[in-house]
Protein backbone atom coordinates (compact mmCIF):
# COMPACT_ATOMS: atom_id res chain seq x y z
CA UNK A 1 0.00 0.00 0.00
CA UNK A 2 1.30 3.71 -0.98
CA UNK A 3 0.35 7.00 0.78
CA UNK A 4 -2.82 7.16 -1.38
CA UNK A 5 -3.94 3.73 -0.14
CA UNK A 6 -4.18 4.90 3.57
CA UNK A 7 -6.07 8.01 3.08
CA UNK A 8 -8.44 6.23 0.88
CA UNK A 9 -9.09 3.95 3.77
CA UNK A 10 -9.31 6.67 5.92
CA UNK A 11 -12.11 8.52 3.63
CA UNK A 12 -13.71 5.35 3.66
CA UNK A 13 -13.86 4.93 7.31
CA UNK A 14 -15.35 8.40 7.21
CA UNK A 15 -18.06 7.74 4.41
CA UNK A 16 -19.84 4.89 6.69
CA UNK A 17 -21.06 7.91 9.19
CA UNK A 18 -23.05 10.08 7.19
CA UNK A 19 -25.69 11.58 9.17
CA UNK A 20 -24.08 10.30 12.83
CA UNK A 21 -21.74 13.35 12.94
CA UNK A 22 -23.29 16.27 12.70
CA UNK A 23 -23.49 19.40 13.24
CA UNK A 24 -19.34 18.14 13.62
CA UNK A 25 -17.84 16.90 10.32
CA UNK A 26 -17.19 13.53 9.18
CA UNK A 27 -13.03 12.17 9.64
CA UNK A 28 -11.72 9.15 9.57
CA UNK A 29 -7.64 8.57 10.43
CA UNK A 30 -5.27 5.81 9.78
CA UNK A 31 -1.70 5.51 11.63
CA UNK A 32 0.79 3.39 10.23
CA UNK A 33 4.58 2.42 11.12
CA UNK A 34 6.71 1.11 9.06
CA UNK A 35 4.21 -0.32 6.12
CA UNK A 36 1.67 -1.81 8.70
CA UNK A 37 -1.55 -0.39 10.01
CA UNK A 38 -1.37 0.33 13.84
CA UNK A 39 -4.48 1.87 14.34
CA UNK A 40 -7.64 3.42 12.56
CA UNK A 41 -11.14 4.89 13.31
CA UNK A 42 -13.61 7.49 12.57
CA UNK A 43 -15.58 10.18 14.30
CA UNK A 44 -18.71 8.82 15.51
CA UNK A 45 -20.95 11.23 17.11
CA UNK A 46 -20.65 14.84 17.91
CA UNK A 47 -19.03 14.99 21.83
CA UNK A 48 -17.43 11.49 21.40
CA UNK A 49 -13.77 11.53 20.60
CA UNK A 50 -12.47 12.17 17.23
CA UNK A 51 -10.78 9.89 14.37
CA UNK A 52 -7.63 10.82 15.49
CA UNK A 53 -8.10 9.90 18.97
CA UNK A 54 -9.31 6.45 18.43
CA UNK A 55 -6.44 5.55 15.82
CA UNK A 56 -3.62 6.86 18.14
CA UNK A 57 -5.58 4.82 21.34
CA UNK A 58 -5.85 1.78 19.28
CA UNK A 59 -2.00 2.01 18.77
CA UNK A 60 -0.82 3.03 21.94
CA UNK A 61 3.26 3.34 22.58
CA UNK A 62 3.30 2.50 18.89
CA UNK A 63 2.00 5.37 17.78
CA UNK A 64 5.77 6.90 18.18
CA UNK A 65 7.59 7.55 14.86
CA UNK A 66 4.43 6.42 12.99
CA UNK A 67 2.69 8.25 10.00
CA UNK A 68 -0.97 9.80 10.38
CA UNK A 69 -3.31 9.91 7.95
CA UNK A 70 -6.39 12.01 8.35
CA UNK A 71 -9.20 13.06 6.32
CA UNK A 72 -9.48 16.92 7.96
CA UNK A 73 -7.13 18.65 9.57
CA UNK A 74 -6.92 18.05 13.63
CA UNK A 75 -8.36 20.45 15.52
CA UNK A 76 -6.56 23.19 17.82
CA UNK A 77 -9.39 24.09 19.93
CA UNK A 78 -11.09 23.05 23.19
CA UNK A 79 -14.63 21.96 22.47
CA UNK A 80 -16.60 19.34 23.58
CA UNK A 81 -13.27 17.44 23.35
CA UNK A 82 -9.36 18.30 24.00
CA UNK A 83 -7.83 19.20 21.09
CA UNK A 84 -6.49 16.44 18.15
CA UNK A 85 -3.03 18.68 17.28
CA UNK A 86 -2.21 18.60 21.08
CA UNK A 87 -3.09 14.49 20.91
CA UNK A 88 -1.20 14.55 17.92
CA UNK A 89 1.89 16.01 18.95
CA UNK A 90 2.06 14.64 22.26
CA UNK A 91 2.03 10.70 21.17
CA UNK A 92 5.57 11.42 18.96
CA UNK A 93 3.36 10.93 15.50
CA UNK A 94 6.70 12.21 12.71
CA UNK A 95 4.12 13.18 9.86
CA UNK A 96 1.04 13.79 8.90
CA UNK A 97 -0.95 13.55 5.76
CA UNK A 98 -3.97 16.19 5.97
CA UNK A 99 -6.14 15.81 3.35
CA UNK A 100 -8.44 18.71 3.67
CA UNK A 101 -8.12 21.86 5.61
CA UNK A 102 -10.64 22.62 8.36
CA UNK A 103 -12.88 25.71 7.34
CA UNK A 104 -13.92 26.45 10.49
CA UNK A 105 -12.78 29.76 11.63
CA UNK A 106 -11.55 28.35 15.38
CA UNK A 107 -9.17 25.68 12.92
CA UNK A 108 -8.96 26.89 9.75
CA UNK A 109 -5.20 26.13 9.35
CA UNK A 110 -4.29 25.93 13.40
CA UNK A 111 -3.98 22.67 13.46
CA UNK A 112 -1.45 21.92 10.79
CA UNK A 113 0.42 25.34 12.28
CA UNK A 114 0.75 23.98 15.74
CA UNK A 115 1.82 20.56 14.07
CA UNK A 116 4.57 21.89 12.12
CA UNK A 117 5.73 24.31 15.46
CA UNK A 118 6.09 21.18 17.02
CA UNK A 119 8.87 19.91 14.78
CA UNK A 120 6.37 17.30 12.56
CA UNK A 121 6.38 17.08 9.17
CA UNK A 122 2.96 18.13 7.12
CA UNK A 123 1.28 17.48 3.93
CA UNK A 124 -1.77 18.69 3.02
CA UNK A 125 -3.78 18.01 0.06
CA UNK A 126 -3.50 14.77 -0.82
CA UNK A 127 -6.82 13.35 -2.09
CA UNK A 128 -8.30 16.52 -1.15
CA UNK A 129 -11.39 16.51 -3.66
CA UNK A 130 -12.78 13.34 -2.19
CA UNK A 131 -12.35 13.74 1.71
CA UNK A 132 -13.99 17.42 0.78
CA UNK A 133 -16.68 15.75 -1.31
CA UNK A 134 -17.20 13.72 2.39
CA UNK A 135 -17.76 16.77 3.96
CA UNK A 136 -20.22 18.61 1.64
CA UNK A 137 -22.77 19.82 4.92
CA UNK A 138 -20.45 20.41 7.21
CA UNK A 139 -18.60 23.10 5.02
CA UNK A 140 -21.08 24.71 3.32
CA UNK A 141 -22.54 25.17 6.60
CA UNK A 142 -19.66 26.47 8.42
CA UNK A 143 -19.22 28.97 5.39
CA UNK A 144 -22.60 30.14 5.21
CA UNK A 145 -24.09 29.78 8.43
CA UNK A 146 -27.26 27.96 6.31
CA UNK A 147 -28.83 24.29 6.21
CA UNK A 148 -27.65 21.93 2.97
CA UNK A 149 -30.59 22.01 1.33
CA UNK A 150 -31.36 19.13 -0.87
CA UNK A 151 -35.09 19.40 -2.89
CA UNK A 152 -36.78 15.76 -2.96
CA UNK A 153 -39.57 14.76 -5.83
CA UNK A 154 -40.70 11.88 -7.21
CA UNK A 155 -42.65 12.04 -10.51
CA UNK A 156 -43.47 10.17 -13.46
CA UNK A 157 -42.09 9.88 -16.79
CA UNK A 158 -43.73 12.86 -17.96
CA UNK A 159 -42.89 14.60 -15.05
CA UNK A 160 -46.03 14.79 -12.82
CA UNK A 161 -46.50 14.21 -8.98
CA UNK A 162 -50.04 13.71 -9.00
CA UNK A 163 -52.66 13.11 -10.91
CA UNK A 164 -55.19 15.39 -12.01
CA UNK A 165 -57.61 14.04 -9.51
CA UNK A 166 -54.34 14.08 -6.95
CA UNK A 167 -54.09 10.47 -6.41
CA UNK A 168 -49.98 10.63 -5.40
CA UNK A 169 -49.56 7.14 -3.60
CA UNK A 170 -47.52 5.76 -4.92
CA UNK A 171 -45.49 6.99 -8.06
CA UNK A 172 -42.66 4.90 -7.33
CA UNK A 173 -41.89 1.97 -6.51
CA UNK A 174 -40.99 0.27 -2.81
CA UNK A 175 -36.64 0.52 -3.71
CA UNK A 176 -36.79 3.87 -4.14
CA UNK A 177 -39.25 5.07 -1.08
CA UNK A 178 -36.87 2.69 0.97
CA UNK A 179 -34.06 4.94 -0.55
CA UNK A 180 -35.96 8.40 0.35
CA UNK A 181 -36.13 7.26 3.78
CA UNK A 182 -32.36 6.35 4.31
CA UNK A 183 -32.33 10.11 3.36
CA UNK A 184 -34.24 11.13 5.95
CA UNK A 185 -32.29 9.23 8.11
CA UNK A 186 -28.85 11.10 7.27
CA UNK A 187 -30.38 14.65 7.60
CA UNK A 188 -30.85 17.04 10.41
CA UNK A 189 -33.99 17.68 9.35
CA UNK A 190 -37.13 16.91 6.82
CA UNK A 191 -39.61 20.19 4.87
CA UNK A 192 -43.06 19.80 4.13
CA UNK A 193 -45.64 22.81 3.27
CA UNK A 194 -48.99 23.08 5.11
CA UNK A 195 -50.97 21.58 1.63
CA UNK A 196 -49.11 18.68 2.66
CA UNK A 197 -50.05 18.09 6.24
CA UNK A 198 -53.58 19.12 5.27
CA UNK A 199 -54.24 16.50 2.52
CA UNK A 200 -52.17 13.86 3.60
CA UNK A 201 -51.20 13.58 7.45
CA UNK A 202 -48.01 12.44 6.87
CA UNK A 203 -45.14 10.76 9.75
CA UNK A 204 -42.10 12.83 8.07
CA UNK A 205 -39.99 9.93 10.10
CA UNK A 206 -37.52 7.32 9.16
CA UNK A 207 -38.54 3.69 8.62
CA UNK A 208 -35.75 1.67 7.39
CA UNK A 209 -35.53 -2.09 8.88
CA UNK A 210 -32.78 -1.21 10.69
CA UNK A 211 -34.58 1.52 12.64
CA UNK A 212 -33.39 5.17 11.71
CA UNK A 213 -32.82 8.27 13.12
CA UNK A 214 -35.78 9.91 12.67
CA UNK A 215 -35.29 14.22 11.53
CA UNK A 216 -36.46 17.35 13.02
CA UNK A 217 -39.96 17.90 11.04
CA UNK A 218 -40.40 21.29 10.01
CA UNK A 219 -43.45 22.61 8.41
CA UNK A 220 -44.22 25.76 6.68
CA UNK A 221 -47.53 27.19 7.45
CA UNK A 222 -47.79 30.99 7.46
CA UNK A 223 -51.14 31.23 8.83
CA UNK A 224 -51.39 28.22 11.09
CA UNK A 225 -54.02 26.20 9.35
CA UNK A 226 -52.14 22.94 10.00
CA UNK A 227 -54.98 20.69 12.07
CA UNK A 228 -54.29 20.45 15.72
CA UNK A 229 -55.01 16.76 15.09
CA UNK A 230 -52.62 16.26 12.41
CA UNK A 231 -50.35 13.03 13.61
CA UNK A 232 -46.90 15.16 13.52
CA UNK A 233 -48.41 17.14 16.17
CA UNK A 234 -49.23 14.24 18.74
CA UNK A 235 -46.95 11.54 17.98
CA UNK A 236 -43.70 12.50 20.04
CA UNK A 237 -41.95 10.76 17.84
CA UNK A 238 -39.72 14.03 16.85
CA UNK A 239 -39.18 17.18 17.32
CA UNK A 240 -41.32 19.35 14.96
CA UNK A 241 -41.06 22.98 13.92
CA UNK A 242 -43.51 25.58 12.41
CA UNK A 243 -42.13 28.32 10.93
CA UNK A 244 -45.23 30.47 10.82
CA UNK A 245 -45.52 34.23 9.01
CA UNK A 246 -46.82 37.72 11.37
CA UNK A 247 -50.45 36.82 10.95
CA UNK A 248 -50.61 34.06 13.07
CA UNK A 249 -52.72 34.59 15.65
CA UNK A 250 -51.35 34.05 19.21
CA UNK A 251 -54.07 31.91 20.67
CA UNK A 252 -53.42 29.68 17.45
CA UNK A 253 -49.79 29.58 18.75
CA UNK A 254 -50.21 29.15 22.23
CA UNK A 255 -52.15 26.23 21.20
CA UNK A 256 -49.64 24.49 19.17
CA UNK A 257 -47.11 25.11 22.02
CA UNK A 258 -49.32 23.52 24.97
CA UNK A 259 -48.60 20.64 21.98
CA UNK A 260 -44.35 20.81 22.39
CA UNK A 261 -44.25 22.17 19.15
CA UNK A 262 -41.36 24.66 18.56
CA UNK A 263 -42.86 27.88 16.67
CA UNK A 264 -40.45 30.31 14.71
CA UNK A 265 -42.60 33.35 14.11
CA UNK A 266 -40.79 35.13 10.99
CA UNK A 267 -41.11 39.28 10.12
CA UNK A 268 -43.18 38.91 7.37
CA UNK A 269 -46.48 37.85 6.08
CA UNK A 270 -45.28 35.15 3.59
CA UNK A 271 -42.89 32.98 4.69
CA UNK A 272 -39.62 33.83 3.24
CA UNK A 273 -37.35 30.62 2.42
CA UNK A 274 -33.65 32.65 2.91
CA UNK A 275 -35.08 34.26 6.27
CA UNK A 276 -36.36 30.28 7.14
CA UNK A 277 -32.86 29.24 6.66
CA UNK A 278 -31.17 31.72 8.21
CA UNK A 279 -33.70 30.56 11.30
CA UNK A 280 -33.16 26.96 11.15
CA UNK A 281 -29.35 27.53 10.95
CA UNK A 282 -29.12 29.39 13.85
CA UNK A 283 -30.90 26.42 15.67
CA UNK A 284 -27.93 24.40 14.70
CA UNK A 285 -30.03 22.41 11.55
CA UNK A 286 -27.16 21.48 9.25
CA UNK A 287 -29.08 20.01 6.39
CA UNK A 288 -32.31 20.19 5.49
CA UNK A 289 -34.33 17.27 3.10
CA UNK A 290 -37.18 19.24 1.09
CA UNK A 291 -40.52 16.79 0.55
CA UNK A 292 -42.82 19.35 -0.10
CA UNK A 293 -45.34 20.41 -3.24
CA UNK A 294 -44.99 21.93 -6.11
CA UNK A 295 -45.60 25.22 -4.30
CA UNK A 296 -42.73 24.98 -1.70
CA UNK A 297 -40.55 23.42 -4.31
CA UNK A 298 -41.29 26.23 -6.48
CA UNK A 299 -40.75 28.41 -3.73
CA UNK A 300 -36.61 26.98 -3.31
CA UNK A 301 -36.46 27.22 -6.98
CA UNK A 302 -37.18 30.59 -7.08
CA UNK A 303 -35.02 31.71 -4.30
CA UNK A 304 -32.24 29.16 -5.80
CA UNK A 305 -32.21 28.02 -1.95
CA UNK A 306 -30.74 24.47 -2.66
CA UNK A 307 -27.39 22.68 -2.77
CA UNK A 308 -28.68 19.45 -4.17
CA UNK A 309 -31.64 17.75 -6.48
CA UNK A 310 -33.36 14.16 -6.39
CA UNK A 311 -35.60 12.90 -8.21
CA UNK A 312 -36.95 9.55 -8.29
CA UNK A 313 -38.72 8.96 -11.92
CA UNK A 314 -41.23 6.15 -12.42
CA UNK A 315 -41.91 4.38 -15.73
CA UNK A 316 -45.67 5.96 -15.78
CA UNK A 317 -47.04 8.44 -17.80
CA UNK A 318 -49.95 10.33 -15.97
CA UNK A 319 -50.88 13.45 -18.56
CA UNK A 320 -53.27 16.27 -17.56
CA UNK A 321 -52.74 19.98 -18.08
CA UNK A 322 -53.49 20.28 -14.94
CA UNK A 323 -51.51 17.48 -12.91
CA UNK A 324 -49.25 19.23 -10.57
CA UNK A 325 -45.73 18.85 -11.63
CA UNK A 326 -42.84 18.57 -9.68
CA UNK A 327 -42.14 22.47 -8.89
CA UNK A 328 -44.93 25.21 -9.49
CA UNK A 329 -44.74 28.94 -8.58
CA UNK A 330 -44.55 31.18 -11.19
CA UNK A 331 -41.96 29.52 -12.92
CA UNK A 332 -38.64 30.87 -14.71
CA UNK A 333 -39.69 32.86 -17.93
CA UNK A 334 -35.80 32.68 -19.54
CA UNK A 335 -33.90 29.15 -19.89
CA UNK A 336 -30.77 31.50 -19.06
CA UNK A 337 -31.94 32.30 -16.03
CA UNK A 338 -32.61 28.66 -15.22
CA UNK A 339 -29.80 27.49 -12.31
CA UNK A 340 -27.42 25.32 -14.31
CA UNK A 341 -27.11 21.87 -12.75
CA UNK A 342 -24.58 18.81 -13.22
CA UNK A 343 -25.76 15.63 -12.80
CA UNK A 344 -23.36 13.40 -10.76
CA UNK A 345 -25.01 10.61 -10.07
CA UNK A 346 -28.20 8.07 -11.86
CA UNK A 347 -29.12 4.90 -10.38
CA UNK A 348 -32.02 2.54 -11.03
CA UNK A 349 -33.99 1.56 -7.95
CA UNK A 350 -36.20 -1.52 -8.97
CA UNK A 351 -37.93 0.05 -11.73
CA UNK A 352 -37.11 3.78 -11.19
CA UNK A 353 -34.53 5.78 -11.99
CA UNK A 354 -33.03 8.12 -9.16
CA UNK A 355 -31.24 11.44 -11.08
CA UNK A 356 -29.46 13.23 -8.22
CA UNK A 357 -28.09 16.89 -9.36
CA UNK A 358 -25.97 19.64 -8.11
CA UNK A 359 -25.62 23.13 -9.32
CA UNK A 360 -22.68 24.28 -11.03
Amino acid sequence: MDNRDYMALAINLASVTEGQTTPNPRVGAVLVKDSQIIGMGAHLKAGEPHAEVHAIGMAGEKANGATLYVTLEPCSHFGKTPPCSNLVIESGIKKVFVASVDPNPLVGGAGIKKMLDAGIEVEVGLLEEEATALNKVFFHYISTGLPYVTLKSATSLDGKIATVAGESKWITGEGARKDVHQFRHTHDAILVGVNTVIKDNPSLTTRLETGGKNPIRVILDSKLRAPLEAGIFNDKAAETIIVTGIDAGPERERQFLERGIEIIKLDTVKVGIKDMLKKLGKRGITSLYVEGGAEVHGSFLKEEAFQRVITYIAPKLIGGKNAPAAYGGEGIPRLEDTVPLEIVDVKQIGQDIRIIAEPV
